[in-house]
């Protein structure tokens, strides 16, 4: 309702406006003040960001074992290892001196491809490079030991790391899960083991190692 004001006299002076209507103009210049311009329709941001899931699906898992013998290897996702399958193709009645090379061969080839399409959409990664081959022992080196042509010490942490805990959990490594690793020639031997720590970190984590006596 309108409030009208007489003066002295009785003379009638200018109407009051509610408060209510007054308040209106004065948010709108303390708004524009402040740098938020008003909007009657809601704003919409997007979705969040999603992770990267390193999660494969069932039918590619089953085509990369469906030949051979079924083994892991570890390939980098999210900053960690983690474990694809694989298979590794041994001749019936290989010895069991040959087929622990073979089987290393075998693993050192797989860490080296390329990971499938479906394995870089997940996030899927690879530090080992093509090209490197594996052997068995020099005279006087133990009988488990293996010998790549690059030395291990010019890989990086990440290549190590893979290499290291892929024949860690294959037929390539000693009862106790160690790897007896060295380089070519008379390169000398240790004794490397793929712990958590180093599965959680490969980069920034090597494998930790100790000398071989003797070797």
């Amino acid at each position: 309702m309108t409030t009208l004001v007489r003066g002295r006299g009785g003379r009638r002076r200018t109407p009051l406006a509610p408060l209510s209507l007054l308040s209106l103009p004065l948010l709108a210049v303390l708004l524009a003040g402040c740098g938020i311009r008003s909007t009657q329709v809601p704003t919409d941001f997007g979705p969040a960001p999603s992770r990267v899931p390193c999660a494969l699906s069932g039918p590619d898992i089953t085509t990369q074992s469906s030949h051979g013998i079924p083994v892991q290897v570890f390939l980098i996702c999210s900053g960690q290892l983690v474990t694809v399958d694989r298979s590794v193709r041994i001749p019936d009645g290989t010895a069991e001196g040959a087929r622990r090379v073979l089987v290393a061969q075998g693993l050192l080839d797989e860490l080296a491809e390329t990971p499938s399409t479906p394995e870089q959409q997940a996030g899927y990664t690879t530090d080992v490079r093509g090209g490197m081959t594996v052997s068995g022992p020099r005279p006087k080196d133990p009988e488990d030991a293996l010998r790549l042509s690059t030395p291990p010490q010019d890989l990086t942490s990440a290549a190590l790391a893979q290499i290291i805990c892929t024949f860690s959990d294959s037929a390539a490594a000693q009862d106790d899960g160690s790897v007896i690793l060295g380089g070519p020639g008379t390169t000398p031997l240790r004794s490397y083991e793929c712990p958590t720590d180093v599965r959680a970190n490969p980069t920034t984590k090597s494998p930790p190692s100790t000398a071989i006596s003797g070797a």
